[in-house]
């Protein structure tokens, strides 16, 4: 889980990477890292990606060089007992229109529909990321039995509040884009608002249940 790798990404960012696959424990190490070099001298922002860190740096003020050896002299030291995220609840219509891939997602897992969406909502989920379009969020947690690789022709419009299955992860279209999570139901929750103060409803650490409010097999 330690083997952190640095990559400079040009003069003035530093990519700091774990090998796959994702786990909370990793994501966790990340944002503590994240915490961490926002205070460094030199270091202007900290972007967390899935399994990865991007700093960027002012190079008039720390190299490249320096900045690598800041990070792999706190790395051992990060502490990752963070406090946990919110609870949070969003209600799903499964299968039928609203999840065309349900059928697919069961037969490849060996599972009626009806498990698949039991299983699904039985789960707990954590926020690893909110990233790739404003307010998705890739969420860990995912049953391992329902984890189905990306579809090998993604579609051009998937509709906005589409909840999916990609590889292990499940998560959520906020906005309709193209995609090629398999797609087992939607949420009548807005997942970003550009007029709130908070515009994304979810962030990193959050812990979200799936409600089954309507199965259409």
């Amino acid at each position: 889980m330690n083997e952190l790798r640095l990559h400079s990404l040009g003069e003035a960012a530093l990519l700091c990477e774990l090998p796959p696959p994702a786990t909370l424990a990793q994501q966790q190490k990340i944002w503590a890292l994240a915490a961490e070099a926002v205070r460094w001298r030199g270091v202007q922002e900290a972007l967390p990606g899935m399994n990865n860190l991007s700093l960027l740096f002012d190079p008039g003020q720390i190299d490249g060089t320096e900045l690598e050896m800041q990070v792999l002299a706190a790395w051992p030291q990060l502490v990752t007992d963070v406090a946990p995220g919110r609870q949070i609840e969003i209600p799903v219509v499964y299968g039928g229109e609203a999840g065309p891939d349900l059928r697919f997602v069961a037969e490849r897992a060996g599972l009626a529909p009806a498990e698949v969406v039991r299983r699904h909502s039985a789960a707990e989920y954590v926020v690893y990321l909110v990233g790739f379009l404003p307010g998705f969020p890739f969420m860990g947690g995912l049953p391992t039995e329902l984890a189905t690789p990306r579809r090998t022709e993604p579609r051009t419009a998937v509709p906005a509040r589409s909840v999916g299955i990609g590889g292990s992860q499940t998560g959520i279209y906020p906005l309709v884009s193209p995609g090629g999570w398999h797609l087992i139901g939607r949420t009548s929750v807005e997942l970003f608002d550009p007029t709130a103060s908070e515009p994304a409803l979810l962030r990193a650490g959050d812990r979200v249940r799936f409600v089954a409010d309507k199965v259409e097999l």
